[in-house]
């Protein structure tokens, strides 16, 4: 049977494409036009938001710097951005943004630069807010400055999408909010700026846009053009990932690695995510030195386990390339689910949640944030089969 026979034509959806993005090897040269429509608003001031060292290293900090020279826009640098960016790094970089009469925001790296870069944006037109207020979702973000986002990995799809996460250390919490005000103004994919990315990295980076479209695909609000999106993500991952892995820098390889990471952004911005997301933020709050993409590749099986049956025909057609001869039937959640850990184990990723320091122990205090952590409910209720902590625990139970 297709999963088209199950789709509800009487579910209006509305199909999102929200921002501007340069995808293609030399896209960076784009930043002079970027910088000239960034002029033509009255920009003569931005904030750049970046990590450690990448910036630099991938040679992205030259070609921005010299566009907004050549325009005379002042830029102020905030290179601290780490990975699962916590709301203090925000706050600061706020402040500076302020002082420095910033009118835009830059952010050059992977989704943690592009996150914060988003919630910096936003907060830059509320000053009497903090990153906290934001993330509790105690104000809804009706604007936001604009936003340049220069792309440095394959992954997480937020250069092309209205999501935003940063943790709140605090109590644990890692929320994710989505905005209109937040799509990029431009954003650039460049496959060469992403030859540098070590084995680990390009891993799990592109296993997160993979689990972006297992969910986007399967919630609740599901569509054609979110699943027809992801089936190409997974496919384009299968192919390509082996190869990035053993040729760093063949640039076909990053080229479709970018494409697919970008389009599982678009799907999961139309179909939303559910349980895989929803349950790895509590790792990462709990242990922000996790790769955000490594906790969901240790909980993606059991998260294919446990909805298989409530959609098996969309993850038989969409798994195809990953988990091949899956015909839909609901007594094949267990093919399906040691389908998919057969295939990540075949990348490299073989870990479980004992290998990246949790406890059984654990579990109570991660199903507790699962529920408390605001944000995460509206991905739980987008889950396609009843929710409840008991099936939340049984996910992180089988993921040990």
């Amino acid at each position: 049977m297709s999963w088209r026979q199950g789709i509800n034509v009487n579910n209006v959806s509305t199909i999102i494409c929200g921002s501007h993005v340069f995808l293609g090897v030399g896209a960076i040269q784009k930043m002079e036009f970027i910088a000239e429509q960034l002029k033509s608003r009255g920009i003569d001031s931005v904030i750049v938001m970046t990590g450690k060292g990448a910036y630099a290293k991938t040679g992205a900090w030259d070609y921005v710097t010299k566009a907004l020279d050549q325009q005379k826009i002042r830029y102020t640098l905030y290179n601290k951005v780490q990975p699962n960016p916590e709301t203090h790094q925000v706050d600061e970089a706020v402040k500076i943004a302020r002082d420095a009469g910033a009118k835009a925001v830059i952010s050059i790296g992977g989704g943690s630069p592009i996150d914060a870069g988003k919630s910096v944006a936003i907060l830059l037109e509320y000053p009497d807010k903090t990153c906290q207020d934001l993330y509790e979702l105690k104000f809804p973000a009706e604007k936001a400055v604009p936003l340049v986002a220069i792309n440095l990995t394959h992954g997480t799809g937020s250069e092309a999408n209205r999501f935003a996460v940063v943790t709140i250390p605090e109590k644990g919490y890692k929320p994710a909010i989505a905005y209109d005000c937040i799509y990029p103004l431009y954003s650039i994919d460049d496959p060469a700026l992403m030859i540098g990315l070590p084995a680990n990295q390009t891993r799990y980076v592109s296993v997160d846009a993979v689990n972006h479209v297992v969910e986007a695909a399967t919630t609740v609000l599901n569509n054609p053009f979110a699943i027809t999106l992801g089936k190409e993500v997974v496919q384009l991952v299968a192919e390509y990932l082996p190869v990035a892995i053993r040729e760093p820098k063949n640039l076909t390889a990053r080229y479709f690695l970018a494409y697919a990471a970008m389009i599982a952004g678009t799907s999961f911005d139309n179909g939303l995510l559910h349980f895989t997301h929803a349950l790895e933020h509590p790792l990462s709050g709990m242990k922000p030195e996790l790769t955000h993409g490594l906790g969901l590749a240790v909980l993606l099986p059991a998260v294919i386990r446990a909805i298989y049956p409530a959609c098996g025909a969309i993850l038989a057609d969409l798994l195809s390339a990953v988990a091949p001869g899956l015909t839909g039937d609901a007594a094949e959640a267990e093919k399906a689910a040691e389908g998919v850990r057969a295939w990540l184990k075949s990348v490299g990723i073989t870990e479980k949640l004992g290998d990246v320091g949790f406890k059984e122990s654990d579990v109570p205090q991660l199903v507790q944030l699962a529920f408390e952590t605001p944000g995460l409910a509206g991905l739980l209720n987008s889950a396609p089969v009843e929710l409840s902590k008991e099936i939340v625990e049984q996910i992180y139970r089988e993921s040990f």
